[in-house]
Parts: C-alpha cells; sequence; structure tokens
C-alpha cells in the first residue's frame, strides 16, 4: 500500500502479514454478531420477564410479553414462533369475543 506524503514523495506504508487482515475481518465481523445477538437477548428476555411479572402484578402484562417475544424474534426463531402462536391465540379471542357480541345483539333485538 503506498501513502502519499505532504511533500509530494511516496512511501511504502507497512503491511499485514498476508491472509492477517481477513482474519481480523472475521474476527470483528463475528465479534459484532455475538455482541448484537447477546445485546437482543439480554433486552428481549427482561422485557419478556417483566411481562409475565405484570400478569401478576398491576401492569400491562398481556401487551408487553408480545413485545419482548418481537424483541426476541429478530434473532432467535423460537420466540418467532411463539410470537405466532400468542398473535394467533389473540386473534381467536377477539374474533370470538365479536361472535358472541354480535349473537348477544341479534338475539336482543330478534325477541
Amino acid at each position: 500500500m503506498l501513502e502519499l506524503l505532504g511533500d509530494g514523495a511516496v512511501r511504502r506504508s507497512p503491511q499485514l502479514p498476508r491472509g492477517a487482515a481477513g482474519v481480523i475481518k472475521r474476527t470483528v465481523n463475528l465479534t459484532y454478531k455475538l455482541a448484537r445477538r447477546i445485546a437482543i437477548a439480554v433486552v428481549g428476555s427482561t422485557v419478556l420477564v417483566l411481562g409475565l411479572l405484570m400478569l401478576v402484578t398491576p401492569g400491562p402484562g398481556i401487551v408487553v410479553i408480545p413485545i419482548g417475544l418481537a424483541i426476541l424474534s429478530i434473532e432467535f426463531t423460537w420466540a418467532r414462533l411463539w410470537l405466532r402462536r400468542v398473535r394467533r391465540s389473540i386473534s381467536e379471542m377477539n374474533s370470538n369475543a365479536r361472535a358472541e357480541r354480535a349473537a348477544d345483539r341479534r338475539d336482543r333485538y330478534t325477541r
């Protein structure tokens, strides 16, 4: 690698041994991925545990649990599957509740 000095001279800059740059890049990339995965696991697990605690204590636990699973699903497949199950069960409960309300209204007006 050549380096241009201020007076117009060219100097050869010291290089890493052949292959060392690739090893360093792979190590940095691996370290970044591992740090990202650990950070997502810590934040997502914390939010999920807080949501579970809110089921027992006052708080919006039913809202916080899917948020924790969504954070975890960024990196983990098992969390993505659980999130799908939670979404499906919430959707089914919602549609069942709507059907019951519609049936109650229908019964009220047909009497």
